[in-house]
This record gives structure tokens, C-alpha cells and sequence, in this order.
């Protein structure tokens, strides 16, 4: 939805109506997440995917009926043995779709939300998918506002209390309500959709494999900061990929920076006057993945120092040292490659296996 939200801003603004069509449930190998999203606008213009091409050309012609009849649908594919070569997903998996009209009528709160998205603010939207209450109904959260309603006062309170606290985790989702927003009843669904901040990617070292990490980081949805302490090289011109470039003494920049349990920090500077006072820093607070480059020569040395220097064995116990999979990467850009590859894995609870030589499901559920 990020991805696509700058065109639908356009067509909003220019008060076109258009069909949107939002993942909001799966199973099994489905293979696109809660949240991904396909719209339909003026002159049959497409953007967005919802399935990778198995179900498009459906979704499509949903998305225009929903415009010329104003009315929100709620669709499921999937793989049909009985005729391969109907509408569905060859993966073998499911998804079920809400497909809306969005006109500045049917959703006054849209332009709200995607300014937030843009800014970073975070923000959930509530649409309901199913039950009594009008489908396609949609309430904007933001921590310390609402606006919108899903057509019970009720209902309203109970999605908001629920929407900020899937927005503190950056949780996407079905939640189930009785008429009136009464807990343990499932008359009415509701697909709570977080737009969290993206979570941040933090190169330390400004060397041309940070700007090939800045890179790949960059394309998988992180804010990138680059940070050096020597100005020559911490430029923007030299990180065009970076969303701020920072020099500074990396620990005492990462003193003064939030992180949480999603922040990504690679350390690449391989030099422990660098190296030691900033891993002792990043150990002992929140981030899900932390790692170093080096030899292994350096790594030894530097968990000595860091011994020394105070950490105790399960705070080391969190650094991914030498840094990356083992892809026989050579090249700056192979070794992000190898960075990624390691970050995702541990994200997803990956093996870095190859799938040929695994079995079950390819996308597990979470």
C-alpha cells in the first residue's frame, strides 16, 4: 500500500473515484501478505499487485464494478482442483479481498492517513469486512486522534482501543466484535491495517559496502542513516541511497538515537576505535538484528575488547559476527546481498537453506 499511496493521493485529490482492493485475510502459500494492495483508476490505469499475477485480471474487473455500483465487496481465491484453469492461486494457497470505492464521500479520512504514511506518522485504518455493520466503513487511529466511523459509537471505541495496540507492535489484521463493539462475539470483522513508521537501518561506516547496504536497505523499506566521523567521506553524494547522512563519532551518535525492536545496525567501520565503544553501546539496547564486518582475526580481537570492556556473554551473545550469510559474496553489492539475506532470515525465522533441499510450507504462517 506505501508504494502505491502517492497515485491514490493524485486520484483522491482530482476526486476520481477508485476501486481499491486490500489483502486482508490468507492461508496457507498465499503469496502476498495482509495489507498488500491493487487499485483501478481513471482510464482503467492499474497499480499495485495483490497475488503476483495469479488473480489480477479478476481483481481488476472487481475493482471496476465496485466503482459504477458504490458498493464494497469481500472476495476469496484460491486453487480450484476441480478446474485448473480457473480463477485462482496455482500456489495452493488463499486470500480473501475487500474491494472498496474511495471517493472523498465514501472515505473523507483517506487524505489524512496517506499525509501520515508519507510523514511517518503512524496511523491504523479500520475497515469493516464483514457483518452488520456497512462493509467498506473505514476509521482512521493515530495515537492521539481519530476520524471516520464504522457506524456504532460502540464499535468505534472498541476498533480505536484495538487499532493504537496493534499500532504500537506495527500489526496488521482481522479483529472480530459483536454489533456493538462487545468483546468475544464475531457479528462483525474488521481488518485493522498499521502503517507503523519504517523500521530503521543504521550503517556505521561510510565505506562502498555501507553504500551498497544503504542500497538494498533502501529497497526493502528501511530508513537508512549512513554515519562516519570523517567528512570527507560521510557525503550524500556518495550515499544517494541513505535517507540522512550523519558525521559524528558513531557511538556518540547512536547515544542520542532511539532504536526499537526493529532497528537494523550494521557495523562496518572494522576498526575498534570505532568499533568497541559503539558495540557496546548497541548490545545493550533494542534492535533486532546487530552485526560487524571483519575477519574472523578481527572479530576474536574485538570480542576480547568487549569483553574487557564490561558485556557480558548474552549481550554478545546477540552479535552477527562476521557479518552476512555464507553466499560466497566478493563484491560490495554480493555482500549486501549476504547482509540481507541474514537480516531477513533472523526477522522470519529463516535457515538460510536452500528451499530445494527443505520441505512444508514455502511461507509458514506467523
Amino acid at each position: 500500500m506505501r508504494e502505491i499511496l502517492p497515485t491514490l493521493s493524485e486520484w483522491y485529490t482530482a476526486r476520481v473515484p477508485f476501486g481499491l482492493a486490500t489483502v486482508v485475510a490468507v492461508s496457507r502459500s498465499a503469496p502476498r501478505d495482509p495489507g498488500a494492495a491493487m487499485a483501478v483508476g481513471p482510464g482503467d490505469e492499474a497499480v499495485g499487485s495483490v497475488s503476483g499475477g495469479c488473480v489480477e485480471g479478476a481483481v481488476f474487473e472487481l475493482a471496476q464494478e465496485v466503482v459504477e455500483t458504490g458498493e464494497a465487496r469481500l472476495e476469496t481465491f484460491g486453487y480450484s482442483d476441480e478446474d485448473a484453469f480457473a480463477v485462482g492461486l496455482t500456489c495452493g494457497g488463499e486470500i480473501t479481498l475487500l474491494v472498496r470505492p474511495v471517493t472523498q464521500e465514501t472515505d473523507p479520512g483517506f487524505a489524512a492517513v496517506a499525509e501520515s504514511v508519507a510523514a511517518g506518522r503512524p496511523v491504523t485504518v479500520a475497515t469493516v469486512t464483514d457483518g452488520p455493520a456497512r462493509i467498506g466503513a473505514t476509521l482512521a487511529v493515530w495515537p492521539d486522534e481519530v476520524s471516520g466511523t464504522l457506524g456504532s459509537t460502540g464499535l468505534d471505541v472498541a476498533v480505536t482501543a484495538d487499532a493504537r495496540g496493534e499500532l504500537a507492535q506495527g500489526a496488521t489484521g482481522l479483529r472480530h466484535y459483536g454489533p456493538h463493539g462487545e468483546r468475544r462475539e464475531d457479528a462483525v470483522t474488521v481488518f485493522l491495517h498499521s502503517f507503523a513508521p519504517p523500521p530503521r537501518l543504521l550503517v556505521f561506516g561510510a565505506i562502498d559496502y555501507a553504500a551498497a547496504v544503504a542500497r538494498i536497505g533502501s529497497f526493502l523499506g528501511y530508513r537508512v542513516t549512513v554515519c562516519d566521523a570523517r567528512p570527507v567521506f560521510a557525503t550524500p553524494k556518495r550515499f544517494p541511497d541513505a535517507v540522512e547522512v550523519i558525521v559524528d563519532w558513531p557511538h556518540r551518535y547512536l547515544q542520542g538515537t532511539d532504536t526499537d525492536e526493529r532497528t537494523v545496525i550494521c557495523v562496518l567501520t572494522h576498526d575498534p576505535k570505532f568499533d568497541v565503544p559503539l558495540l557496546e553501546e548497541a548490545l545493550r539496547r533494542p534492535a533486532a538484528y546487530i552485526g560487524a564486518m571483519g575477519s574472523r582475526r578481527t572479530h576474536d580481537d574485538r570480542m576480547k575488547r568487549l569483553l574487557d570492556a564490561g558485556l557480558t556473554e548474552t549481550e554478545l551473545s546477540r552479535l552477527r559476527s562476521p557479518v552476512g550469510l555464507d553466499l560466497g559474496a566478493r563484491t560490495p553489492e554480493e555482500v549486501a546481498v549476504s547482509v540481507a539475506a541474514e537480516v531477513v532470515a533472523l526477522r522470519w525465522g529463516g535457515t538460510g537453506t536452500p528451499l530445494t533441499a527443505t520441505g512444508g510450507a514455502i511461507h509458514p504462517s506467523t
